[in-house]
């Protein structure tokens, strides 16, 4: 039997628990574009140790999950030049929507924000017609 879908769901309570915490704790939204952009443009300065802590978490769970799982497949492109590209639009569209999947999908959606209701079906969408586009008619993927 298929077991990915329950890595998936895992995956998913750990986030959902995770962002739940910290607008717990923190009393905001777990909105990792926002937490990065805040750092980066100062106005974060107040929470600064916080901020780093959270990203430095980003940084390191996949390493330390890829000891524990070293035969966890990630789909991931061999393609650096593709990836580089790909997180370059990625920020760019974060600041555009003023979130991204943490703050619209996760959190957004849980609070029933129709914003990120929104937010959340634009970039699920513009995902899908990127990987038509890019591995099904380009074959770049």
């Amino acid at each position: 039997m298929e077991h990915s879908w329950v890595m998936g769901l895992i995956g998913g309570l750990m986030i959902g628990s995770a962002a739940a915490i910290y607008m717990l704790v923190n009393g905001r939204i777990m909105g990792a574009s926002g937490i990065v952009g805040e750092l980066v443009d100062g106005s974060g300065r107040g929470s600064w140790a916080e901020r780093s802590a959270f990203i430095a978490g980003l940084v390191a769970l996949p390493f330390l999950l890829k000891s524990w799982l070293p035969d966890a497949a990630t789909h991931v492109t061999d393609n650096w030049l593709l990836l580089v590209v790909g997180g370059i639009f990625v920020g760019l569209g974060t600041r555009l929507a003023n979130g991204c999947t943490s703050g619209h999908g996760v959190c957004g959606i849980a609070r029933l924000s129709p914003r990120g209701i929104v937010a959340t079906l634009i970039y699920i969408g513009a995902g899908g017609t990127t990987m038509l586009v890019l591995r099904h008619w380009a074959g770049v993927l």
